[in-house]
């Protein structure tokens, strides 16, 4: 699943090319994702009114329109925003086609289908804060995620520190690949449990996770299996992982074998020497 720097890294991507532009037809593949797309509202309400804003919100890419309605996209597990010539021929799990009056098109492609296209009228769009994001936690970068924030959360909770960071409610866009890779960074067993840590500890782990995200980001993302960007590119963070999918491998700091185990479900991995719990 994309997380937060491959969302951003498409964002980006498509900001240049889609942002002022205007839609003048949408192509339907008749398909749903997780739930079925507002083929019907996208068309009464967005052809060739100027898209004036593409945001990121967690996991969200976010399209304000000239009419103050809002589209909003999740990629679930596999989805892509590819920009491309009209005349590129269309790929099989293409499901959404955008024509742009600067001669573009902007297609959302998802081979399992769960992403989701959220259409807002302007009533819900005046304040996404109080709607659709009404339960999604601060940004990672944000003033408002530091260690004070982090420490206050956890302080009545029992559950595993990875746990919590990979909560969307505590914190937005973190997932599984950077939650291990912050965590080790920070000297944090992923299994430690959250009001354990001391304010410190909560401070060094904020800094590490907008460390990792920002570096993440400048190499375009993480492609573990079919993650693309806007221009169809793969990113490279894969090449930096230090513990992510390193299970019986030695640690790059101090040589002892990384080990793996479930936490909520998820692959985690962890140094049992780097990381103790």
């Amino acid at each position: 699943m994309p997380e937060l720097p491959e969302v951003e890294v498409i964002c980006k991507g498509i900001i240049p090319h889609v942002q002022h532009a205007r839609i003048t037809a949408i192509h339907h593949s008749g398909r749903p994702l997780r739930t079925a797309i507002p083929i019907q509202e996208m068309r009464a309400n967005l052809l060739n009114i100027p898209v004036v804003k593409i945001w990121r919100r967690a996991k969200y890419i976010v399209f304000s329109f000239a009419n103050d309605t809002s589209l909003i996209f999740h990629m679930g597990m596999s989805g892509r925003l590819i920009v491309c010539p009209p005349a590129t021929p269309p790929a099989k799990h293409d499901h959404l086609l955008f024509t742009l009056d600067s001669h573009l098109q902007l297609r959302m492609n998802d081979t399992r289908r769960f992403g989701q296209v959220l259409f807002l009228n302007k009533e819900k769009s005046c304040d996404l804060e109080k709607t659709i994001f009404k339960n999604t936690g601060p940004e990672p970068f944000s003033e408002a995620c530091n260690g004070e924030y982090l420490h206050r959360r956890a302080r009545s909770s029992s559950q595993p520190v990875k746990t919590f960071l990979m909560n969307s409610q505590i914190i937005a866009g973190i997932g599984n690949i950077y939650a291990n890779e912050s965590l080790f960074a920070a000297g944090i067993h992923p299994a430690k449990p959250v009001s354990s840590l001391r304010l410190s500890q909560w401070e060094k782990l904020i800094k590490k996770i907008q460390a990792i995200l920002l570096w993440a980001i400048d190499c375009g993302g993480s492609t573990i299996n079919d993650y693309i960007n806007a221009s169809g590119k793969q990113g490279y963070f894969q090449a930096n992982f230090k513990i992510y999918g390193k299970k019986d491998t030695p640690c790059v700091v101090c040589r002892t074998t990384i080990e793996k185990r479930k936490i909520a479900g998820r692959a985690s991995y962890f140094c049992p020497k780097c990381q103790k719990i």
